[in-house]
C-alpha cells in the first residue's frame, strides 16, 4: 500500500495523505491541489501561501453552504461540512511557517468551525481545560456510552498535530464503541497550548500527563484504576516516558516509535529521513521555545528514552510502519526491547500485507486504530466484541 501522491515532494504528500484519512474526500482534495502542482516544484518549504490560499477557500466555500443547510433546519448536513471546513482550515494552518501573515486567523477560523460543528451534530467530543502548574491542557473528551464508570485513555499530539486531528483518527470512536472513553490533549508545544498560550514542549511528558489523571479521577465517568496513555508520532516519546514515571496509568501503547528524537535531529541536519512539516527547523525552535537552533539542540536532548523505559511495569504496546519514512523502524525495536518490566509487551509492525506502512500510517490508518483500541480494550477492560 502506498501513499496518495499528488505533488513532487513527501511533505505536501503527507498533509494530504492526512487530510484525506481524516474525512477529506477526494474530489474536494483534487479540486484544491489541482491548481497548486506547480507550487510545490521547489520543494516542501515552496509555496506553502498558495496553498494555504487553496485550502482555505475550500474551507469558506464550505462554511457558506453549511449556512444554506443550517438556514433549512439541516443540522446534521451543515455539521458534515463543517467538519471538512475544519480539517481543510487545520490543514492549511499547519502547513506555515511560524509568524506566516493570516497563519493565526486561519487557525482561529478552524477551532470555530470545528466547535460549531460539534454543536450541531451533536458529536461525542467535549472541549474541556486541564490545568497545568502553568496555563491550561484544552481537550476533547468523548464518552463510552452507557452507565460508567468507564476506563479511559489519554491521547497526545505529536510535534505538528492538534487535538483535532486525534479526534479525525477516529481512534476516540474506535474505542468508544469498545467501551473506552477518550481524552484527546493539546499539551504543551502542540495546539492551542502552543498557538493561543506560548506553552513549549516538555520532553519530561509525566508533568503534563500526570495532571491529565488528577482530571480524570475527578470525573464521576471514569474508573480511575484503568487509566491508559497513547500518543502518535512525536507521542511516541511523550506517552512512553509518561507511562514509565506516572504509575497511575495501566496500560500504554505508541502510534509509531520515536525512541531517540534527539538522535533524529543529527540525522535531520544531514538531510536523512524526510520532514513532517514545512518550515521544519523554524517550527521547532517555535514548538520548544528556542531563541536559535543551538538553544533547541539543548533542549531536545531529553527527547531520548534510552534509560527510561525500564520505569514501564504495566503492558505496553509498540507500533510501527514498516516502511516509515521519517522515523526507523529500529526505534521501535529499541522501545520493545527496553520494556524489561512489562507483564506483557508486544511489538507490531505494519507490513505490506496490510498497510499503514507509512508513518503513524499515512496510507491506511484504519489498521493501527483499530490494534490500538483492541489492544486498550484487552488491557483496560473494555470488549472487543
Amino acid at each position: 500500500m502506498a501513499l496518495f501522491e499528488m505533488f513532487p515532494n513527501y511533505i505536501w504528500n503527507l498533509s494530504v495523505a492526512i487530510a484525506m484519512e481524516s474525512g477529506g474526500r477526494i474530489g474536494e482534495i483534487v479540486d484544491m491541489c489541482q491548481p497548486i502542482k506547480d507550487a510545490a516544484a521547489g520543494g516542501g518549504d515552496a509555496g506553502t501561501p498558495a496553498f494555504m490560499k487553496q485550502w482555505a477557500a475550500m474551507g469558506d466555500k464550505l462554511i457558506e453552504l453549511a449556512a444554506d443547510d443550517e438556514a433549512k433546519g439541516r443540522a446534521l448536513s451543515a455539521s458534515d461540512k463543517l467538519e471538512r471546513a475544519s480539517l481543510y482550515l487545520f490543514t492549511a494552518e499547519r502547513m506555515q511557517g511560524h509568524g506566516h501573515p493570516g497563519r493565526m486567523e486561519t487557525y482561529a477560523r478552524a477551532r470555530e468551525t470545528f466547535d460549531k460543528s460539534t454543536a450541531l451534530g451533536k458529536i461525542n467530543r467535549e472541549r474541556v481545560e486541564v490545568p497545568l502548574d502553568t496555563g491550561t491542557m484544552p481537550a476533547l473528551y468523548t464518552r463510552a456510552a452507557g452507565p460508567g464508570p468507564h476506563p479511559v485513555v489519554v491521547y497526545c499530539n505529536g510535534l505538528d498535530s492538534c487535538k483535532e486531528l486525534l479526534y479525525w483518527s477516529r481512534l476516540p470512536e474506535a474505542l468508544a464503541r469498545r467501551g473506552v472513553s477518550t481524552l484527546c490533549v493539546d499539551q504543551p508545544g502542540s495546539g492551542e497550548a502552543l498557538r493561543l498560550q506560548n506553552l513549549p514542549v516538555d520532553p519530561h511528558s509525566e508533568h503534563w500527563a500526570s495532571k491529565a489523571v488528577d482530571w480524570l479521577e475527578a470525573q464521576p465517568d471514569v474508573d480511575s484504576d484503568r487509566i491508559g496513555m497513547t500518543g502518535i508520532s512525536l507521542g511516541g516519546h511523550f506517552a512512553p516516558r509518561a507511562v514509565a514515571y506516572e504509575p497511575r496509568f495501566a496500560s500504554g501503547a505508541v502510534w509509531g516509535a520515536n525512541h531517540n528524537w534527539a538522535e533524529v535531529q543529527q540525522k535531520r541536519l544531514k538531510r536523512e529521513g524526510e520532514n513532517p512539516v514545512p518550515h521544519y527547523w523554524a517550527h521547532v525552535m517555535w514548538a520548544f521555545g528556542a531563541d536559535d537552533m543551538d538553544d533547541f539542540l539543548a533542549k531536545a536532548e531529553g527527547m531520548n528514552l534510552n534509560g527510561h523505559m525500564d520505569g514501564v511495569k504495566v503492558p505496553f504496546l509498540v507500533t510501527h510502519g514498516a516502511e516509515d519514512r521519517q522515523i526507523s523502524v529500529q526505534y521501535a525495536h529499541d522501545c520493545y526491547d527496553q520494556l524489561v518490566n512489562s507483564p506483557r509487551r508486544e511489538l507490531k509492525l505494519f507490513t505490506a500485507r496490510e498497510g499503514g506502512v507509512e508513518h503513524v500510517g499515512a496510507d491506511n490508518m484504519s489498521y493501527g486504530r483499530d490494534y490500538i483500541a483492541d489492544w486498550f480494550a484487552e488491557t483496560l477492560g473494555g470488549h472487543t466484541a
